[in-house]
């Protein structure tokens, strides 16, 4: 019997609008014709996350995978469709004793820290706002948690700019897990690292995951990283989710042709005498993609269908799913 999914995105939607001024209006008044801009950040994705699994979310700069992230964590509000968490809107959510629900970690482990706190008070401030321990405690469980994540509990008078880049992403993971959250969600959480620095904190990661019994959802743009750590893969472009599949069907035969095109732009050992593929053409503005496939203006295989009608993320064989009008044989 398989579990019930932790988390359930159902045709979600995000859009951000951006009014035309006052000098835009006024040129209106003469036939200027100025529009709202409407970026269309994410555009009706669904699909689910099994407790325990991590899912990495891969793409392009600007394809809407911080957005994606964001609204899992209930820091922005879906403009249509429902985002779940063991069958409740999030947006219904409350902290209980027991935690909360999701967690983010950020890109940039400096500007994600209040510089003004010291250590002690960025990780313990969340769990005593939400009762989740008691005042008289807080010290030794903000200690616990800084060990927890390879942090030493001597540090905690210590403020942000006192410590190394790795060591503020270890202080963000530690103030994420100080409330005891079920789910993860990492963006980019260690693209900002020395290569150095980064294999340890995915391995701390991997660590925290068996500790606490976490399901993460990582989002990143380098696909080495994604390889690594993911269960299943979603690749996504311009909004929409093109591919899911298990990290290593995926990477072994990617069947989109922006997988393929993404994966091809990877440089690995064994293509070391071939050069560098990047994906060909522009990825198109958000505040007019193109109708049918996102991809059609770029993919070397598109068809006239592929201009006009929106192929749907469907089922090619079990586990796997793809958005292509080719798996149709037109």
């Amino acid at each position: 019997m398989t579990a019930a999914p932790i988390l359930e995105l159902e045709r979600v939607s995000k859009r951000f609008e951006q009014p035309i001024d006052l000098f835009g209006r006024l040129l209106n008044l003469f036939g200027a014709g100025y529009r709202d801009e409407i970026v269309h950040a994410v555009d009706e994705i669904s699909f689910d996350v099994a407790p325990g699994e991590v899912v990495g979310l891969v793409g392009e700069s600007g394809c809407g995978k911080s957005t994606v992230g964001r609204l899992i964590a209930d820091i922005l509000r879906p403009d249509s469709g429902q985002v779940r968490f063991r069958g409740q809107d999030v947006a219904t959510l409350r902290p209980s004793r027991e935690g909360l629900p999701t967690q983010m970690i950020f890109q940039d482990p400096f500007s994600s820290l209040n510089p003004r706190k010291r250590v002690r008070e960025l990780i313990g401030e969340a769990p005593l706002a939400h009762g989740l321990v008691a005042r008289a405690e807080l010290d030794d469980y903000v200690a616990d948690v800084m060990r927890r994540c390879r942090i030493d509990p001597e540090f905690a008078g210590r403020f942000p700019h006192q410590f190394s880049g790795g060591q503020r992403q270890r202080i963000g993971i530690a103030r994420a897990l100080a409330v005891k959250p079920q789910l993860v969600v990492c963006d980019e959480a260690i693209s900002a690292l020395d290569v150095s620095i980064q294999a340890q904190i995915l391995n701390l990661f991997m660590e925290l995951k068996s500790e606490f019994g976490l399901t993460y959802v990582f989002i990143s743009h380098d696909l080495g990283v994604i390889e690594y750590v993911s269960d299943r893969v979603l690749v996504m472009y311009l909004g929409r989710i093109v591919e899911s599949a298990a990290a290593q069907d995926l990477f072994r035969a990617p069947n989109h042709p922006y997988t393929a095109a993404l994966l091809a732009s990877v440089p690995r050992l064994e293509r070391r005498r071939s050069g560098f593929v990047p994906v060909q053409g522009e990825i198109p503005s958000p505040l007019d993609p193109p109708p049918g496939c996102h991809f059609a203006p770029r993919c070397p295989h598109a068809k006239a269908r592929c201009r006009t009608e929106r192929p749907a993320l469907r089922m090619i064989a079990p586990g796997r799913l793809s958005a292509c009008h080719l798996n149709d044989g037109a």
